[in-house]
């Protein structure tokens, strides 16, 4: 048998909150596999899992499931037993499943979430959204004045019009990571996980940027059901590929031509329509050398440029240029004193004694520790996606401790 990788991380209520001394049991139909436990940082070290070889999810075929799925029930004190039922395990790949505990309720003994199959796997619903821009004039019909990537977006979890369903509110990356994990497979090559995932970035940027529901009287961004928009599941499993990537590229999207808003980006699993994404034939066109922008463009029309969106951030410091050992000044000092803050909540985060403004070996070890934890690349270098993660925790962890002492 083939062997994946799983990391389980831990929290109570929010990422904030990072839970030690959990316990993850992992099992497979109702037989217990193993049984670990979360360090300080409320994460697991790498499991190794039985699965089915790569092979089955490098081609198209519907006999055999190219991926393995587990249960993961997790247990701490004073927090309610909570079970993510369908973990994904591909060949050779590290899979990243957070659980998110609560309180203890009386009512409820246990919180179960599933963790539905691959849109490539499984029959989905065809989309049958209609484009956000007047066919007629090629203007989009409502738009914001800039495109910008959102902290967070509302997920609407069932159809627009089902009032019963719950939204989310899903930080953008993460959400872009969670479509991403559930519409292609990690086992791709690298260029055309990033055609698909600045596909899936311009689809929901063009949802933002025209505010297509909320145009229509919704109080959310984007539903989860790929009649209308992308498959979003809850607590869904992440792999370690895929989220690395979006880490780097989260602000590139694509334009056609003169067009202002991003792209609706629509995609298929296998099709030949004008102006769709074949996410399989995306795949050949990976093996065969393609460039992401190629790949784009042999779908989407040779007028198809990526452009870069801005970003907010509630973090009070804006990102300038890369940090890495041997830089110094104040950039460097308020790094230091953000990782000694974040520590709070994370302490394997090497301490930084007397912040002086040099990026010495300490930071560079604090820094790699913090890209360890948050599944960045561990490069010591405090880059964009580095930077932006960590205004992300940054604000999380604060907003936290003024939830305690206010």
């Amino acid at each position: 048998m083939a062997k994946g990788y799983l990391i389980v991380n831990v929290y109570s209520g929010s990422i904030a909150n990072p839970v030690k001394n959990a316990t993850v049991t992992i099992s497979k139909d109702d037989l217990m596999i193993t049984t670990v436990k979360t360090n300080e940082d409320g994460q697991t070290e790498p499991i190794t899992l039985e699965t089915v070889s790569k092979s089955y999810s490098e081609e198209e075929q519907y006999q055999v499931r190219p991926y393995e799925v587990y249960d993961v029930t997790v247990t701490a004190l004073g927090l309610t037993k909570t079970k993510i039922e369908g973990v994904q395990i591909f060949d050779s790949i590290t899979s990243v499943q957070n659980v998110f505990m609560t309180s203890i309720d009386e009512n409820q003994e246990e919180n179960v979430d599933q963790v539905t199959d691959n849109t490539l796997w499984k029959t989905y619903p065809p989309n049958i959204s209609v484009p956000s821009t007047d066919t007629n004039s090629g203007i989009a019909l409502a738009i914001l004045r800039e495109v910008l990537i959102p902290e967070n977006i509302i997920v609407h979890d069932g159809t627009p019009s089902n009032s019963n369903a719950s939204n989310y509110t899903v930080p953008f990356i993460d959400y872009i990571k969670n479509v991403a994990s559930s519409e292609i497979y990690s086992t791709w090559p690298e260029e055309t996980i990033k055609a698909n995932v600045i596909a899936i970035i311009s689809f929901t940027l063009n949802r933002i940027y025209t505010e297509w529901y909320r145009n229509k009287g919704y109080n959310f961004t984007i539903t989860s059901t790929t009649s209308y928009d992308q498959k979003y599941t809850r607590n869904g499993t992440i792999f370690e590929p895929i989220s690395q990537i979006v880490d780097n590229i989260f602000r590139e999207y694509i334009r056609e031509g003169i067009r202002v808003e991003p792209l609706l980006a629509h995609y298929k699993s296998e099709t030949n329509e004008k102006g769709y994404l074949s996410q399989w034939g995306s795949k050949r066109l990976g093996d065969q050398g393609y460039s992401a922008l190629d790949i784009l463009r042999y779908y989407y029309g040779k007028n198809t440029n990526i452009y870069e969106a801005k970003a907010t951030t509630s973090y009070p410091y804006s990102f300038t240029n890369n940090l890495e050992k041997g830089d110094c000044g104040s950039d460097v000092y308020v790094l230091q004193n953000t990782l000694n803050y974040i520590r709070g909540s994370y302490p394997g985060i090497p301490l930084i004694e007397n912040p002086t403004g040099l990026y010495n070996e300490a930071t560079s070890q604090a820094v790699r520790k913090f890209q360890d934890v948050f599944n960045l690349s561990e490069t010591g270098i405090v880059d964009y996606s580095t930077w932006y993660k960590m205004s992300y925790i940054l604000t999380a962890v604060t907003d936290m401790t003024n939830s305690i002492y206010n």
